[in-house]
């Protein structure tokens, strides 16, 4: 009984403790909810507050840049407005410009027009003028103008043709000049390779004797002597009345000098008949082979042109004995090569192609007559055969226009083919030709008016004019310097170029008294 009393008591009080914890929970949870509003409230009146602050520094920010941005705008405006008034006033100050070149335009084109009527009155006052003047014309001169005008036709037909056949006598006699001088170079390289005697001074050589009794020793018995030197040389043998020498006449040079080293031999050794004769013959033959190929290998190396086949290097030293016009043939070829050489170098050409073709631009007068065809085809032809090069070889053939020249180098072969034998004391010729063209020089400049004196100077290559100065100005002696090289040119045949000089002094004299 008292268990379950205090049973009931136990539970009695469990109920109440659970009912004032439930109490007091409930009142904690209240408190609490309370401090949570409340901190609520204070922390949602905080951010108000900031949010305001922040709304207010925006607000101020959104006011001072929209104050500025009206500033800029306020300021943009005034100063567009500032550019629109001058751009105004430009337009302005044009418009004003443009009214007044209107005015002006205006006012020059009524001048223009005042003119214009001028003009067409002048006209029309100049075309009754003409019609007059034509008119009293056909009266005074009872023609037409039909027939006016076919008289002047008529006449200028007449001056035409006579132009024309005056043309035509020029044309002819240049013609006839130039065939002259292909025919004097036809004729001399024939002559030069065919033998003729009629040219003795470069178809004979002279050997001395020691007394005149030798040359009844070189006749020998019954000629027999003298017929076997002429037999075993190829020779002619002259021995007449000059004192003391014997003349040998060929015109192959190789054949003459071979002849003439046998025969200064055998008046050296004195033993004088047919078998020392041939002995000596052969000897002399062998020493002028030697000589013929050292002078072609002297020559290759003097112009730097290696690698030439020995049979050129032969023919090339034949040329030592061969000569044009009086002009070593060798020493020619030498001194093309050289010219050649520096030409081509001046104009940045091949100096060896040119230096080769100048060395054998004249292989071919090396050969004799018995083969027949030009000296440049001859020789290119062998410069072909023996391996040379194709443009060396059209340098050969070209120098004188007889194949197509084909290269720059052979342009430049055929103008030091030319300086070479046209320079100055290249070729020689007879004193009576030079005598006659220093005097047809000095006749020619005498012959215009205004000239004092003239002289013929270097060979007859320059003729100096002195002139009156007081006949002739300083205009007009460039014109008597010209008229004077165009009548030389018209009157003279002559190789290179004649230089015409005029010498225009002007002296002022007075005397102290």
């Amino acid at each position: 009984m008292e268990i379950g009393a205090a049973l009931v008591v136990f539970l009695i009080g469990a109920g109440i403790g659970v009912a004032i914890g439930v109490v007091a929970l409930r009142n904690y949870q209240n408190n609490q909810a309370t401090n949570w509003r409340i901190q609520a409230e204070q922390d949602s009146r905080a951010t108000v507050e900031t949010a305001t602050q922040q709304a207010k520094e925006l607000t101020r920010d959104a006011e001072e840049k929209a104050r500025k941005l009206i500033e800029e705008a306020d300021e943009n405006a005034i100063r567009r407005r500032r550019e629109l008034d001058r751009e105004d006033e430009r337009l302005q100050g044009r418009r004003e410009s443009l009214d007044k070149r209107v005015e002006k335009l205006e006012l020059r084109e009524q001048n223009l027009n005042k003119r214009q009527s001028r003009m067409d009155k002048q006209q029309n006052d100049l075309t009754k003028l003409e019609e007059e003047r034509r008119i009293e014309l056909e009266r005074v001169a009872q023609m037409t103008i039909d027939e006016a005008k076919a008289e002047l036709l008529a006449a200028a037909e007449q001056d035409a043709r006579n132009d024309m056949a005056r043309i035509i006598r020029q044309v002819e006699a240049e013609a006839r000049e130039e065939a002259d001088n292909r025919a004097r170079n036809v004729i001399s390289l024939a002559v030069q390779r065919l033998a003729s005697e009629h040219v003795s001074e470069i178809a004979v050589s002279v050997v001395p004797l020691p007394s005149d009794d030798m040359k009844g020793r070189i006749i020998g018995r019954n000629g027999r002597n003298i017929r076997a030197f002429e037999l075993a040389t190829g020779v002619d043998v002259v021995v007449d009345d000059t004192p003391e020498a014997v003349t040998i006449s060929s015109f192959n040079p190789v054949r003459r000098e071979v002849a003439r080293r046998a025969m200064a031999k055998l008046v050296t050794d004195g033993r004088i008949h047919p078998a020392r004769i041939e002995k000596l013959v052969e000897d002399a033959t062998a020493e002028v082979e030697t000589i013929i190929r050292e002078e072609g290998e002297r020559a290759a190396y003097e112009t730097g042109v290696p690698g030439l086949h020995p049979e050129i290097l032969k023919l090339l030293g034949k040329l030592k004995f061969r000569t044009s016009y009086g002009q070593n043939q060798h020493a020619h070829a030498v001194e093309t090569a050289h010219i050649a050489g520096m030409i081509a170098a001046e104009l940045g050409a091949d100096v060896t192609i040119a230096k080769a073709g100048g060395l054998l631009h004249d292989l071919g007068k090396a050969i004799d007559h018995e083969v027949e065809g030009t000296h440049a085809l001859l020789g290119a032809e062998l410069a072909k055969r023996y391996g040379v090069n194709a443009r060396v070889v059209n340098c050969i053939a070209s120098h004188h226009h007889e194949v197509e020249q084909e290269c720059v180098e052979a342009y430049i072969v055929e103008a030091a083919d030319a300086i070479s034998g046209a320079r100055p004391g290249a070729r020689r010729e007879s004193l009576e030709t030079y005598i006659k063209r220093v005097k047809m020089l000095e006749e020619i400049a005498n012959g215009f008016d205004g000239v004092e004196q003239s002289y013929a100077l270097q060979a007859g290559r320059e003729v100096r004019i002195i002139i009156r100065p007081e006949v002739v100005d300083d205009l007009e002696a460039l014109r008597l310097a010209r008229n004077v090289a165009k009548k030389i040119e018209e009157s003279m045949q002559y190789p290179g170029q004649i230089k015409v000089q005029v010498i225009r002094e002007t002296r002022a004299v007075d005397y102290a008294k």
